[in-house]
């Protein structure tokens, strides 16, 4: 089984050459891939300095053009599985070995990495922890699924949701419309319990001002997608 670890990164410097140190210790049977999404520090320079696989895009995409081009980058190069390590540091590569397990044991579509299940380690904000909670009962009350985590973005792909989220991928705070749009499908999504740690450097793209923002634009984008006309989908 061919697996590819998606980083995106955006000013990540301060902790990208340890996030691919981590990586190439906790799963070297993994390949992975930085995606620089037009840094505007040394995030490039430094995977260019320490031979770390790169694109660098041409502009700032936003989260979901970064994972996007990394999930296009996977489909292209026929791999089985996709994972996105965030390249901040708060995702344990530790645990990519059990995921990429659980995902073909279980013939799994999506498999998520949870912070609620066993509620170990970083659990969050208070306020994102509300957040997280309300998406996640839109989401029971629009799929009938119960996804305790669907801000993670410690997720692994299979094959058909590679191909789905090369050509479809929210733009920016992609994880929860995501998440909907496998469920929608018919297709599997799973959890298993990980342990996440507080970002090691850089900034969170999701300020206290931009949570309103956030809340109403995610399920917006969550309704529409589940009453959107069905697509014949080929993955």
């Amino acid at each position: 089984m061919k697996k590819l670890i998606i980083i995106p990164a955006y000013n990540e410097s301060a902790s990208i050459v340890k996030t691919v140190e981590e990586i190439k210790k906790q799963a070297p049977e993994f390949d992975y891939i930085v995606i620089n999404d037009c840094s505007t520090d040394d995030t490039g320079k430094l995977c260019r300095i320490h031979e770390i696989p790169v694109i660098d895009l041409p502009m700032n995409l936003g989260i979901g053009g970064a994972v996007q081009t990394g999930y296009r980058y996977a489909r292209k190069k026929g791999y089985d599985m996709a994972v996105q390590v965030d390249g901040d540091g708060q995702h344990d590569p530790f645990f990519l070995r059990q995921m990429a397990r659980e995902l073909e044991k279980e013939g799994a579509d999506l498999l998520i990495g949870s912070r609620f299940l066993e509620k170990k380690g970083f659990q969050s904000s208070v306020l994102r922890r509300v957040g997280i909670r309300y998406f996640s009962w839109l989401i029971r009350l629009v799929t009938g699924k119960k996804i305790t985590d669907p801000t993670s973005g410690l997720r692994i792909a299979g094959k058909r949701a590679i191909a789905l989220f090369a050509v479809h991928y929210p733009e920016d705070y992609p994880e929860p419309e995501s998440v909907t749009a496998v469920l929608r499908r018919g297709w599997k999504v799973k959890e298993i319990p990980v342990i996440m740690r507080e970002r090691s450097g850089g900034v969170s793209s999701i300020s206290a001002k931009q949570s309103v923002y956030y809340m109403v634009k995610v399920t917006m984008a969550i309704l529409m997608e589940c009453i959107r006309k069905e697509e014949k989908d080929e993955y």
